[in-house]
């Protein structure tokens, strides 16, 4: 039975937080508000909460997962990044995107794409991830919460509560958020001068970074 954390969107509360953090090196999955719909996360080091996550989502290894990170300097340990990667990574974060990077070596191989050996790298704007980060002190594996057989994620606690409460071991309540994901821009592409390339359009704006579907 999950346990459920009522925090406010702008001014989480620190106490519950730390509960929730509690729950994640556990090794537990929990449901968490992003500024782009509720996610699953887990901590990046626990293989069967990974499973979990991809139970729930009713997905194969082949599905990228993200790492939220808190900033760029931890999402630069996690990926290879070149000059040209860092500046337009500079200048779209924190916001609604989401990264495609070649992963680095201090990514499991289990989280990585099996045959590009690429990581989905975010860092987000929203307080409550950010706190949470904070107190994990390691960035977060996430997945957009979207059910097998739906295409919209799920943007209601509420309604995760009835849903899932019973695969989850908590759910960080903030109250109803965005139900469009994240903009996802392949960065690989710029590897030998090449530009980035829009895989999905979402909340983020691309056109704010110079890039063309």
């Amino acid at each position: 039975m999950a346990q459920y954390f009522e925090v406010h969107p702008h001014n989480p509360q620190a106490r519950l937080l730390k509960q929730a953090v509690a729950l994640l090196q556990q090794g537990q999955v929990l449901a968490i508000p992003t500024d782009s719909s509720y996610a699953l996360v887990c901590v990046l080091d626990d293989k069967n909460a990974v499973d979990q996550i991809r139970r729930i989502r009713g997905v194969d290894d082949k599905h990228l997962l993200t790492l939220i990170c808190k900033d760029l300097s931890e999402l630069a340990s996690y990926a290879k990044v070149d000059n040209r990667q860092f500046r337009l990574l500079k200048q779209a974060t924190p916001g609604p995107f989401t990264f495609v990077l070649e992963a680095s070596k201090e990514v499991p191989r289990r989280v990585s794409h099996p045959q590009r050996k690429t990581i989905g790298l975010r860092v987000p704007e929203y307080p409550v991830v950010r706190d949470l980060l904070d107190i994990l002190g390691a960035p977060l594996l996430a997945s957009t919460l979207i059910l097998p057989g739906e295409d919209m994620p799920l943007n209601d606690p509420a309604e995760i509560r009835g849903r899932l409460e019973k695969d989850l071991a908590g759910i960080v309540d903030a109250g109803s958020v965005a139900a469009k994901p994240t903009t996802v821009l392949d960065l690989t592409t710029m590897e030998g001068g090449g530009d980035a390339s829009v895989l999905r359009a979402g909340q983020g704006d691309w056109t704010k970074l110079g890039l063309s579907l």
